[in-house]
């Protein structure tokens, strides 16, 4: 049996989607898969881009062969149909890992239609147990297992021990899109602070948002290998749109399945995290005892001021624990030992 994926052209290599995707793509080489297309690559021409990814895909078509075993990252857009039917015409089989759900995300798809196209895979390797339950509820004809959590790759030196909070003034920090039209909570957030402050990084800052004697402190914009190195708050928010109370829309909704990159990120930090209790990471966040999982953000000032030095420094050597995992692609590579089982 051959264990194969198909390595892409990718336009940029900032975005976290990107990141996941050639980490997993780094863990598959590790464990001794074989590349069928063409060699890792970044261009950021539309037409070198659609053309190199063809060329990929066409060449992986020609090489596959009876009894391989072919990992695959979706959405793969209008390629994935195709790579499914050469792969099983040929007597190969096909795993494949979700990064986004077309039905959900860009509404692109009808969930019975995301369905059906999955179900061209032998195994799906779902985001969480949120996930993989909704992929049985909306009929995914296949096999399901689930990630846990994307891991991060990255040699970067983390920063110095960080040492419990006080409870004086306990921090957080918030990376993402900065624009009030994704994230206006962040202002609202840190107006209404009063015990506790905001350390906000990314583009597209507004400080006109925020009311007089707002408890934040803009970064800038800094790459994850510094904010790795170099970070402050105690802790990792994730949290996406207008609302303090998380779960409402079309993100909210989103969010109750999906696994964001950036809580790897902070992880990796060392930082417990902060999300909501219908986040698809919940569950993974409160058994592993890395974080707070709450309602809203209302309270946010209460519920930090109440967390004792002794009880941060539990969650932090939990957080060092799963960090390690997630430096070293623990979590796909046994996502894909438990795929290969059900194959």
């Amino acid at each position: 049996m051959r264990k194969c994926y198909i390595s892409r052209n990718y336009k940029d290599l900032t975005s976290a989607g990107n990141k996941a995707k050639t980490d997993i793509e780094t863990i598959m080489q590790r464990l001794g898969f074989v590349n069928l297309g063409l060699e890792h690559s970044v261009g950021k021409g539309v037409v070198r881009h659609f053309v190199r990814n063809l060329c990929g895909v066409v060449k992986a078509m020609c090489l596959l062969r009876r009894g391989d075993v072919l990992v695959l990252q979706y959405p793969l857009k209008k390629y994935y149909e195709v790579l499914c039917n050469v792969a099983h015409w040929k007597g190969a089989k096909v795993i494949t890992q979700i990064h986004d759900l077309n039905s959900f995300r860009s509404k692109r798809l009808t969930p019975p239609q995301e369905m059906r196209r999955l179900g061209h895979s032998d195994v799906v390797i779902a985001h969480n147990d949120t996930m993989k339950a909704w992929l049985e509820t909306q009929g995914c004809p296949s096999r399901l297992t689930t990630l846990g959590i994307f891991d991060y790759l990255s040699p970067t030196p983390l920063a110095s021990s960080r040492p419990s909070p006080s409870g004086e003034c306990p921090t957080m920090f918030f990376l993402g899109n900065l624009n009030p039209k994704s994230n206006n909570f962040v202002y609202e957030l840190a107006s209404r602070l009063t015990s506790s402050r905001l350390h906000l990084y990314g583009n597209n800052y507004h400080p006109e948002l925020l009311a007089e004697g707002a408890r934040a402190h803009y970064e800038g914009y800094a790459v994850d290998t510094e904010i790795m190195r170099v970070n402050h708050g105690d802790f990792g928010l994730s949290w996406y749109g207008e609302s303090l109370t998380e779960g409402k829309g079309k993100i909210g909704e989103y969010m109750s399945y999906n696994n964001p990159h950036k809580v790897s990120l902070y992880l990796r930090c060392h930082a417990p995290v902060i999300l909501s209790k219908t986040a698809g990471l919940a569950r993974f966040v409160e058994d592993n005892g890395i974080g707070l999982t709450v309602d809203s953000l209302t309270d946010i000032d209460s519920l930090l001021a109440s967390v004792t030095p002794e009880q941060y420094e539990r969650m932090r050597q939990n957080v060092i624990k799963v960090s390690d995992r997630i430096a070293q692609g623990y979590y796909f590579e046994h996502a894909l030992d438990r795929a290969m089982k059900l194959l």
